[in-house]
């Protein structure tokens, strides 16, 4: 008996007993969760591919070409399978042309390939704003309903309130989960393509040296 005093039973939810009581609103809102997901996954995988790149390629690739052999430099860039390869691939069939024009093909290089990272990565962004209103929205339509129906009742009792609140707040939760999630995702991303963006520069600037620097 005293047991079951100092332990009352309780109803215990499930996570999808719960997802479920939000309503029709967490509809919308699982699916974002699911675009995100997918949107950021794939973004990390690509950029994971094309920014894996030897440490010493750039060495390799000055050093060819301070010694005259452009043909070895060609050869390490078309074997690089990364933006920095493809970059440096593409002032090397510029040899020969003035040095300004080979800078300006490789800057046109390098916007192409943030600009291939950066692809779709805007939809975790409007995700990040849409999914906390979608979630909002929700909880307020449930709140009106929920007063509605006391309205019609006139029954105030605080376990009809707190039954319906907590289950139209479930929407709020989600959103801004989704919406935490899909920002965080879309800002990592952002850092690696500006840690690339950075980097690349470096590696345009030592490779026009090494183009200027008279072979011995």
């Amino acid at each position: 008996m005293l047991l079951q005093i100092a332990t009352p039973p309780h109803d215990e939810l499930s996570f999808i007993e719960l997802i479920l009581k939000g309503g029709v609103v967490m509809i919308p809102i699982l699916i974002l969760s699911v675009a995100a997901i997918y949107v950021a996954v794939e973004r990390f995988l690509y950029l994971r591919s094309t920014l894996s790149k030897d440490n010493n390629f750039l060495s390799k690739i000055t050093r060819s070409l301070s010694s005259g052999n452009i043909a070895d430099a060609k050869r390490y860039a078309e074997s690089e399978n990364s933006s920095t390869g493809r970059i440096i691939s593409t002032g090397l069939d510029s040899i020969g042309r003035p040095m300004r024009e080979i800078e300006s093909l490789m800057e046109s290089a390098t916007n192409i390939e943030v600009s291939l990272m950066e692809r779709n990565t805007g939809y975790l962004g409007i995700i990040a704003g849409i999914a906390p209103m979608l979630g909002f929205i929700g909880t307020i339509v449930g709140i009106i309903h929920i007063f509605y129906n006391i309205s019609l009742s006139d029954n105030i009792s605080i376990g009809i309130i707190a039954g319906g609140l907590y289950e139209k707040m479930i929407t709020s939760g989600s959103g801004l989960a989704v919406g935490i999630m899909a920002y965080l995702c879309y800002h990592l991303l952002q850092l690696r393509i500006d840690r690339f963006t950075l980097q690349i520069q470096k590696d345009v600037f030592d490779f026009m040296r090494a183009l200027q620097t008279p072979s011995k």
